[in-house]
């Protein structure tokens, strides 16, 4: 029997795949499959040959966005499917969360449609405390800005940062800085094929007048099994995807890797930060069985 052929897609900035991933083309191979890696624009390429492609360290797809598209919509079989990269790949669709009833981060949103002056800008920062300013089209913690809100110098570097960003035409997201991150950190939920996989929490790597550079990662901290709360959350925010991607699809689409990002909310809850369905680092290395829970995701998917 031919081995199915599966393509692992990265960007030339990353083009052995996330450092915890480079055992993966291994345990596929050991299950049976033919794995490669390929540049997903880079013109060399044949993907109507390339069988199964599973999107990873796409890291540069922010800056051409429509160029990314476009190749996602000319790829025979992708992971996640290009109609979902098209929803997942613009923070906008924190907007649908939150209309579905997800309790998301409450978030400004300036956009460069508006043509808003810097006093407008500077009119929509907090007053009191720490916010975040960040593009809604962004790869990892790359162009996020952390500022503090009665710092006159730093309000003036966010409103620098907005502008710009809003200059390139690019939309801007503007969010109270949450500071249960500080004390508590960010718990992410991986699933695979629609199923728990493993938990991670994280420190904050974010802190104020800083704008991160693009190597920058956040801190993985620890990694064990989510609580039954945290689990309840996740398995509600799936569904509630599941069902929003079904509406606008008109069909049932499975993914084969999302992430969830959580944070608490002071009151015993938590909040929805993000959803990652297009170059999510998995934290592959987080727990022991980390890496077989997606070789495996992968190797059914290559197999149906």
């Amino acid at each position: 029997m031919t081995k199915p052929r599966i393509t692992l897609v990265t960007s030339a900035e990353m083009p052995s795949l996330y450092s915890d991933e480079e055992n993966l083309l291994d345990a596929l191979s050991d299950r049976g499959s033919d794995p490669r890696i390929a540049v997903w624009n880079d013109p060399g390429v044949d993907w109507s040959e390339a069988g199964v492609c599973v999107v990873r360290s796409v890291s540069d797809y922010a800056s051409d966005r429509a160029k990314f598209l476009s190749w996602a919509d000319s790829v025979p079989r992708l992971l996640n499917h290009a109609d979902i990269l098209t929803w997942n790949s613009d923070k906008h669709y924190m907007v649908d969360l939150a209309a579905r009833g997800l309790p998301v981060i409450p978030t400004t949103w300036l956009e460069p449609d508006r043509h808003l002056s810097k006093q407008q800008v500077h009119s929509r920062f907090p007053a009191m405390g720490d916010f975040v300013v960040k593009p809604a089209v962004s790869s990892g913690v790359r162009d996020i800005g952390r500022y503090t809100a009665n710092d006159t110098a730093q309000r003036q570097a966010a409103i620098l940062q907005a502008a710009n960003l809003l200059e390139e035409g690019r939309s801007v997201m503007v969010q109270r800085y949450i500071e249960e991150i500080d004390l508590h950190g960010e718990v992410s939920l991986v699933f695979f094929n629609g199923l728990v996989s493993h938990s991670v929490e994280k420190r904050a790597v974010l802190h104020p007048a800083s704008v991160t550079d693009p190597s920058m990662h956040e801190a993985v901290v620890t990694a064990e099994h989510a609580n039954e709360e945290q689990w309840r959350w996740g398995e509600q925010i799936r569904a509630i995807i599941h069902d929003h991607v079904r509406s606008r699809l008109g069909r049932d689409e499975q993914f084969l890797y999302n992430r969830v990002d959580l944070v608490p909310d002071g009151k015993g809850s938590f909040l929805v930060m993000e959803i990652s369905m297009v170059d999510a680092d998995l934290y592959l290395e987080a727990t022991p069985e980390a890496l077989g829970n997606f070789a495996d995701a992968i190797t059914v998917r290559a197999f149906w």
